[in-house]
């Protein structure tokens, strides 16, 4: 079973391995955006790899610069590390890095890279197969507030939605943490539980471990996995509303949306719909659950069309809508704070 990690050393050299695509560096590109004080360098096998424009490093160079821990920031087809790779890591251990992957395939696994870990007194860490135990959730009212992002269906901005609320929380002043429940979240918070990994009867308690008992006016956003509305991973859903214990929700859409992705026989929900469930799921361990905002993915929408789509949402449900990326959360703090 999952548990909360040892805390990932900050000062990361993100690994590029050969990938020719961005989309392929989805793990190094968020990291880039939403912590880039922590971006230390990149670390390319080749001149074709794909560049984010940080600095090429090797990882002597890197450790010299600062970085204390390579993450592996990319995600290849099948999860597992190219045969290519392992001399790369071994060396990054050999210089004085840890190494943090969020890939199907283990660090711990990789004989040489054990070895070398062991040698070198270098950690590993597993992301999405964190070790430990977690005890079944308990219902415990805890002190502390809480915001959990939900969606109308999967890979629908929740994590991006969590940490644009996070900074915009920092940026009033007010005393916050993002809480990860996914592997690139993970990467970008320095910590966490990878949720969809946890045996289903912990997985409330391990959202329990997430947001601990803190200070009365603490907020902790939590990252959101899964929908309600999916077929195959509402599960996670409910377990982190129950576990969570969220004081508000944050829905979370694409607009041009029409069907739960991969799956055309299910409609995606109105957004009514997904408000209504998500409280009733919310209120089993909250009564006072409340929805404060519409977080809208309007990339690829030009001015007039994201104004619109933001409009309307607005207009449907009452509530403050925002793109967390276009237009920044402003708009539902004061909603959450009211």
């Amino acid at each position: 079973m999952s548990a909360p990690l040892s805390p990932i050393r900050p000062g990361y050299l993100l690994f590029l391995g050969h990938e020719r695509a961005l989309l392929d560096a989805k793990t190094a590109r968020g990291i880039q955006q939403w912590r880039p004080e922590l971006c230390i360098g990149q670390y390319r096998l080749d001149a074709e790899t794909v560049d984010l424009g940080l600095p090429d490093m090797t990882p002597a160079e890197a450790f010299a610069a600062g970085a204390r821990t390579m993450v592996i920031g990319v995600a290849p087809f099948g999860g597992g590390f190219a045969p290519d790779w392992i001399d790369p890591m071994v060396d990054a251990l050999a210089g004085g890095l840890d190494l943090a992957s969020g890939m199907h395939s283990r660090l711990t696994d990789e004989p040489r890279i054990a070895a070398a870990a062991r040698e070198h007194g270098r950690a590993l860490h597993d992301v999405r197969h964190a070790s430990g135990r977690i005890p079944i959730a308990t219902g415990r009212k805890r002190g502390g507030r809480r915001l959990l992002t939900v969606g109308t269906d999967c890979a629908i901005g929740k994590k991006f939605t969590a940490l644009a609320i996070h900074a915009a929380l920092r940026d009033r002043g007010i005393d916050a943490s993002f809480r990860a429940t996914g592997q690139t979240g993970i990467l970008i918070a320095g910590g966490g539980i990878a949720i969809d990994a946890v045996v289903a009867d912990f997985a409330a308690g391990a959202a329990e471990l997430l947001s601990p008992d803190n200070a009365p006016d603490h907020w902790d956003v939590i990252e959101g996995q899964g929908s309600l509305f999916h077929p195959c991973y509402a599960g996670v859903s409910l377990a982190l509303l129950h576990g969570s214990q969220p004081d508000a929700i944050v829905v979370c859409h694409d607009p041009r949306r029409h069907h739960i992705d991969g799956y055309p026989d299910y409609p995606l929900p109105s957004l009514a719909r997904c408000i209504e469930a998500n409280l009733a799921a919310a209120r089993l361990t909250n009564r006072d659950a409340r929805c404060v905002g519409i977080a809208l993915d309007t990339s690829g929408m030009d001015e007039g069309e994201r104004a619109a789509a933001i409009a309307a949402a607005t207009a449907e449900t009452g509530l403050p809508a925002f793109d967390p990326i276009a237009t920044g959360a402003a708009p539902v703090i004061d909603q959450l704070l009211s």
